[in-house]
C-alpha cells in the first residue's frame, strides 16, 4: 500500500470512551473502509485509567476495545482493514495481550499482529526531569510542577504519527497507542500509504485537518449540530464521518450510504470550530496547521471536498498532560415546582449556606446554578420568567478537607421538611463525595521524549 495513488478511507469509529458501542462495527460492516481510527482518550481519563492500573495491574486501558476486537476482528482481517486507536491508555502490553487473545479464539493465530507505541508514559520520569531543570510549568499559570508533585496521578506526553507509520509499516493489523495527539490517529495512515516524507507540511496539515474532523465521531456527521439540527435525519442510526483521502492532501469528508445524519459544509465547519485556539497555528507533534487556509465545497450527497491547507515545520516542545490530586466535590440537588419555584430555590440556597456557615464549614468554593433559569447562560440569563413550572436547585462544593465535603453531603436533604415548599425530585440518597483530579498542561523538550518511543509489533 505505502505509497500508492489510489485514495483511501479512514472511518471515525469512536469520539470518546463511552461513544456509541455499534459505531466501529457498523463502519466495518455498513460499507468499503480500509482504516478504522478509534479515539478513546481525554486528559480526564488518562487519570482514571492509572488509578484502575494502581487497583487492579491487568487494568489501565479503554476495557470497551477488547470486545469489540473480538466481534469485529474476523470481519477486519477479511476485508484488509486496518485499526489504529489509543485505546492503550497506561497499560498497552495489557491490552496488547487481551487483544491477542480475543484474535486466537477467533481462530486467527498467524493472521493478526498488534503493535503497541511505548514511552509517552512520563510518570515515574518526573522526579529526574525536574531534577535535570524541566520544570513543566502550567501552561496558563506558570507554576513549576514541584508544587503538586506528591499529588501527581498521570503524566503522559502528546506523540505524533511516526510511530505509528512505523508499526504499520511493519505489519500491524491493530496499532495500540497510549497518548498519542487525536489527530495522529488519522494521519498516521495517510502518511503511510502515501509515503508522505516528515517535511510534506502541507500535505501533513491536510491530514491534521482530517484528524481534527474525524476525531469527535458523529460530531462531524450531523450529531450536536446547531445548524438545521431538527432536519437531520435518522440520529438514531447516525452514520459516523470517512475521510476519503487523496495522495495530494485533498480529502473528501462523507460517510456510508444509507445511514442517518448529514455530512454537509455546516456540520464540517462546526467540527473545525470544536476546541480550536488560534487557527493560524494549530500545533501538533509533527506540523503547524494553519485553518484559515482550509477551502470546504459542497458535493452534494453527504460529500465535503476540503482542500488547500497549508502546514509549516513543528515547534521542538510537546505538550504534556498531567492530572493531579486537588481535592473533593460533591454536588446536591433538589426540585422546586410551581408556584414560584424560583423564590423557593433562592430561599433554599440562602438557608443552606447559613447553615454552613453554622456548623464552621469552609471550602475553596460554593457554587450555586438553578437549572431551568440559568445554569446554562448564567448572569446573561437575565431575570427568570414569571411562570416556570419548575427549577432544580444545584448546590456544588468543592474543598481539600474531605470531612467538610461529607458533612455538606447531610445538608441537602433536611431542606425537604425545613426549608420551602413543593420539592419534588428527590432520589438516589445523599450526594456522593467525589475526588477532583485537576489538569496540568505543561510543555517539554522533544528531545526528552522521542528516542525513548518504541514500537513492537507481537504476532497472534
Amino acid at each position: 500500500m505505502r505509497g500508492q495513488l489510489r485514495p483511501i478511507r479512514i472511518a471515525s469509529g469512536q469520539g470518546f470512551w463511552g461513544d456509541r458501542l455499534d459505531a466501529p462495527v457498523d463502519q466495518v460492516r455498513r460499507g468499503p473502509i480500509d482504516f478504522l481510527m478509534l479515539d478513546y482518550l481525554a486528559e480526564v481519563t488518562m487519570s482514571i485509567l492509572q488509578k484502575q492500573r494502581a487497583r487492579d495491574p491487568s487494568q489501565g486501558y479503554a476495557r470497551d476495545f477488547v470486545p469489540l476486537m473480538a466481534e469485529i476482528l474476523p470481519d477486519c482481517v477479511q476485508k484488509g482493514i486496518r485499526v489504529v486507536t489509543n485505546a492503550g491508555g497506561v497499560n498497552l502490553p495489557a491490552c496488547r495481550d487481551a487483544v491477542l487473545e480475543e484474535a486466537r479464539k477467533a481462530g486467527l493465530s498467524g493472521k493478526v499482529k498488534v503493535g503497541v507505541v511505548v514511552g509517552d508514559d512520563i510518570l515515574d520520569r518526573l522526579p529526574e526531569l525536574i531534577e535535570r531543570g524541566h520544570t513543566l510549568r502550567h501552561m496558563e499559570t506558570g507554576e513549576p510542577l514541584e508544587t503538586v508533585l506528591d499529588r501527581v496521578q498521570s503524566a503522559n506526553a502528546y506523540i505524533g504519527a511516526r510511530p505509528i507509520v512505523e508499526a504499520l509499516e511493519r505489519g500491524a493489523t491493530v496499532v495500540v497507542t497510549g497518548r498519542s495527539t487525536d489527530t495522529a490517529l488519522t494521519y498516521a495512515p495517510m502518511m503511510y500509504a502515501f509515503g508522505w516524507a516528515p517535511d510534506a507540511y502541507d500535505c501533513l496539515a491536510a491530514g491534521v485537518v482530517a484528524g481534527h474532523i474525524n476525531e469527535c465521531g458523529a460530531q462531524a456527521s450531523g450529531g450536536n449540530c446547531l445548524a438545521d439540527w431538527e432536519t437531520i435525519p435518522d440520529l438514531a442510526d447516525v452514520g459516523y464521518p470517512i475521510i476519503e483521502a487523496y495522495p495530494d492532501g485533498r480529502f473528501i469528508v462523507t460517510k456510508h450510504e444509507g445511514t442517518g445524519g448529514r455530512v454537509n459544509r455546516a456540520t464540517v465547519t462546526e467540527q473545525l470550530l470544536y476546541e480550536l485556539g488560534d487557527p493560524r497555528e494549530y500545533i501538533t507533534p509533527d506540523v503547524i496547521a494553519d485553518f484559515t487556509t482550509i477551502r470546504l465545497e459542497e458535493l452534494g450527497n453527504d460529500r465535503v471536498r476540503v482542500s488547500g491547507v497549508k502546514g509549516r515545520p513543528p515547534t521542538d516542545k510537546l505538550k504534556v498532560s498531567i492530572s493531579y490530586h486537588a481535592g473533593y466535590k460533591a454536588v446536591g440537588t433538589l426540585v422546586y415546582g410551581w408556584p414560584d419555584p424560583v423564590k423557593k430555590a433562592v430561599a433554599a440556597d440562602r438557608i443552606l449556606r447559613e447553615r454552613l456557615d453554622r456548623l464552621g464549614l469552609r471550602f475553596d468554593e460554593v457554587r450555586t446554578e438553578f437549572v431551568g433559569w440559568n445554569a446554562t447562560h448564567g448572569p446573561l440569563a437575565g431575570p427568570p420568567p414569571p411562570d416556570l413550572p419548575e427549577v432544580e436547585l444545584r448546590v456544588a462544593v468543592r474543598g481539600r478537607d474531605r470531612a467538610a465535603i461529607e458533612r455538606f453531603t447531610r445538608e441537602i436533604a433536611p431542606l425537604i421538611l425545613s426549608g420551602p415548599p413543593t420539592v419534588t425530585g428527590f432520589a438516589g440518597g445523599r450526594p456522593k463525595v467525589q475526588e477532583i483530579v485537576a489538569f496540568w498542561p505543561a510543555l517539554i523538550d522533544r528531545r526528552e521524549i522521542e528516542p525513548s518511543l518504541r514500537v513492537e509489533v507481537t504476532t497472534a
